[in-house]
């Protein structure tokens, strides 16, 4: 079988010392592995980019924000409890990952912890109960008792926090810094991190150069850790998350492709955005979409909308490594990854970037 197909061709040795714990400051003095050819590449940083694009270029970012979607709490036996909030449902439900999720059979109740500095609620104390288990995700679908005429967004800000992945241990409470500095519209439990090298400085430098940008929305779920576990990756399902790309966006796009510019995603959440909306379409021409994509891309997959991408540092065996190598070759991914392990690149969700170019 075509190696590119098999999981375990996907892998690497990473020291751990490069998993990124914090992100730099400023934002955009992150290093910048840049792809210009084939057989070569170059080492800049962040900040560089405006030279590596040309005047009417395209950068389409991910405008998603990321929730407080963390809650700590206890059941009525006094036992603790951690829900990660994944989807919101109606009648004041949310899906949501339980831990520890066994014991919570339908009926079992959670009183949740205001955050230290968030004591004065008053009497309220925010209670949900499980109602249903839900298979695709193994998650529980918890409804909250709530005050009349108000959400549980009311609260979020009170009892949640960030949820950060999984290989951050020691950076509980990151802020807006677990934020890109575009983030508008909440839904996401996790940033789309190549927006995070980004900084209002070097937007407008952009701008400047006449480099223009357009936004996407993809809530960014809980599947984006969920790891690939089928040896053949062609049998893997992909997991399902909203997207939204407007008419505006599109005429963008479709504007800068008339008149020969590139068009560069920010972060592989937006390439499943374009590269979704395009396959909704069903044609090479992208229309306005909103719903939920659950493309899968990997080598083989033939380009649509997307010409080049930034984006940083993937885990091994991960359908986002998958993704990047369907752009420039798994093999080459690979080469690339080792150069930047030798010269201690940053990896993962605070690490460094990379831009990878046409391969004209």
């Amino acid at each position: 079988m075509n190696e590119d197909f098999l999981l375990s061709s996907y892998t690497y040795q990473l020291p751990q010392k490069l998993i990124a714990q914090a992100p730099v400051t400023p934002r955009d003095s992150s290093r910048l592995l840049i792809v210009d050819s084939p057989i070569s590449c170059r080492h800049e940083v962040f900040q560089a980019l405006p030279h590596w694009l040309r005047s009417g270029d395209l950068l389409v970012l991910n405008d998603t924000r990321v929730i407080p979607a963390r809650l700590y709490g206890r059941k009525t036996t006094g036992s603790q409890v951690e829900i990660l909030l994944l989807e919101e449902k109606p009648n004041n439900c949310w899906l949501a990952l339980v831990k520890p999720g066994k014991r919570f059979t339908p009926g079992s109740k959670i009183i949740f912890d205001a955050l230290d500095d968030q004591k004065d609620l008053g009497d309220f104390q925010l209670q949900g109960v499980v109602i249903d288990r839900d298979a695709a995700t193994g998650g529980r679908l918890l409804q909250f008792e709530l005050p009349e005429g108000t959400t549980l967004w009311h609260f979020l800000a009170n009892y949640g926090q960030l949820p950060l992945p999984p290989y951050i241990t020691e950076n509980d409470s990151p802020g807006e810094r677990y934020q890109t500095v575009y983030a508008e519209k909440p839904g996401a439990i996790a940033a789309p991190t190549a927006g995070l090298h980004f900084t209002p400085e070097l937007l407008a430098k952009l701008e400047q150069q006449g480099i223009d940008r357009t936004y996407i929305t993809l809530h960014v779920g809980v599947g984006t850790f969920r790891p690939v576990e089928t040896e053949k990756i062609l049998s893997h399902q992909m997991h399902q998350e909203w997207i939204e790309v407007s008419p505006e966006t599109v005429a963008k796009i479709n504007q800068t492709k008339a008149r020969g510019g590139r068009v560069f995603a920010v972060g592989t959440t937006a390439v499943r955005a374009l590269e979704g909306a395009a396959q909704q379409a069903g044609s090479d021409l992208i229309q306005p979409f909103r719903g939920k994509t659950n493309l899968f891309i990997y080598p083989g997959y033939q380009w649509q909308i997307v010409d080049g991408l930034i984006t940083n540092f993937h885990l091994p065996a991960s359908s986002l490594l998958m993704l990047v190598s369907a752009l420039i070759g798994r093999k080459r991914l690979l080469s690339l990854y080792q150069e930047a392990i030798a010269l201690n690149y940053r990896f993962y969700s605070f690490g460094d970037a990379m831009l990878i170019l046409p391969q004209e």
